[in-house]
């Protein structure tokens, strides 16, 4: 029996081989591994891909949410409050404390699974100074109810798009709402580099150059440093991966969009599964596809006795995590994330998934569902 893993990179480094390995070769025989051409089109094609405007390499997702947040709000004096919610990788809740900032962890929708408006709006303080909305598993959060409120109250929005490579809101992405939206470009995202990476991409042009300096050491010419800044860039071989990687994007999102109905079909009538609900103004890119069972850990060792490389994204809430135990905040204070940690399974989806390994995925998770 052969492995079906959750993400399948070899299949998709053997597909594109040749485009993959004349990039890499082109960016070491030029020795372009900081900048470069590579580095530029890419950056350029990247801003193109979210929709026009300025994107900003650097070098990972959580340097990307730390570098808006210094560049839009400024340093912090670890009073002032962040909005984001539980339900995500602490990368969020990092960049928030790094730059100063006190994060203050909210519920989720019950049937989306990511932040509302409605929760947000019930978490504003006086010392609120910015949301992180979190684009959970492909799918964008209510991004006019989000500006709205953030409207109302002058505070930030900074879109942590980290899986949502793609996705729309009401046919706008990542970053045409709010101040900036940040990326992860980790291996295994829909747009994924061989290594780290990040971005930011922004339609402000002042933003977008005030980050680009802090992220080469505050500075602007060689040895001519404006601020204090750190050591946060793209190196050109990852860049080169990447040039290949997002001319086929869409077309992998739309795979994945494939894959996902299919999943669906299978378990229409399976009641103990819960598939993904999908607002219907949202465009979902499917970055992971994520169900809900009984027994969850029971059908997560099954899956992988069947060599089905299922997992949990995430299995412990950020304000149940021990790093944050000193905030005090109950477990079933936030009542859905607590009870979604302890039923969620992350089922294979990439875009070279075959109809025959989805079926054996779907299969072997039904009848362990009903044993």
């Amino acid at each position: 029996m052969t492995t079906i893993p959750l993400v399948d990179l070899k299949a998709q480094y053997s597909a594109y081989k040749h485009e993959f390995d004349a990039a890499v070769e082109q960016c070491i025989s030029s020795t372009s591994f900081i900048g470069g051409t590579a580095h530029a089109e890419f950056r350029e094609a990247f801003a193109k891909f979210c929709g026009g405007g300025h994107a900003v390499l650097c070098g990972n997702g959580t340097d990307a949410l730390y570098l808006v947040i210094r560049c839009v709000l400024g340093p912090g004096d670890n009073t002032k409050e962040i909005i984001l919610p539980s339900h995500t990788f602490i990368a969020t809740a990092e960049a928030i404390i790094m730059a100063g900032y006190v994060p203050v962890f909210v519920d989720i929708d019950p049937h989306t699974w990511i932040m509302t408006p409605e929760l947000v709006a019930r978490a504003i303080t006086p010392r609120t100074k910015g949301i992180v909305p979190v684009h959970l598993y492909g799918q964008m959060v209510n991004m006019e109810g989000i500006m709205e409120i953030a409207a109302d109250h002058g505070l930030a929005v900074i879109e942590d798009a980290a899986q949502a490579h793609g996705a729309s809101w009401k046919g706008k992405g990542p970053g045409m709402y709010g101040d900036a939206a940040c990326f992860s470009f980790y291996p295994g995202k829909n747009l994924g580099a061989w290594g780290d990476g990040g971005a930011i991409f922004t339609r402000d042009k002042s933003l977008a150059e005030a980050i680009t300096m802090a992220a080469n050491h505050g500075r602007k010419g060689k040895y001519f440093h404006e601020t204090s800044g750190l050591n946060s860039r793209l190196d050109g071989i990852q860049a080169a991966v990447l040039n290949v990687k997002i001319r086929y994007l869409r077309e992998w999102n739309e795979r994945r969009r494939q894959i996902a109905a299919l999943y669906d079909k299978a378990f229409c009538a399976v009641h103990a599964v819960v598939t993904p609900t999908v607002a219907k103004e949202a465009d979902h890119v499917f970055h992971l596809y994520v169900i809900q069972v009984p027994e969850r850990d029971r059908v997560l060792a099954g899956l992988h006795e069947q060599k089905i490389g299922a997992g949990i994204h995430y299995p412990v809430p950020l304000h149940e995590q021990p790093v944050f135990k000193g905030m005090d905040i109950a477990p079933e204070a936030l009542p859905i994330t607590h009870k979604l940690a302890g039923s969620i399974i992350s089922l294979p989806i990439f875009p070279e998934m075959t109809p025959d390994q989805v079926d054996r995925v779907a299969q072997a998770v039904i009848g362990l569902v009903k044993e």
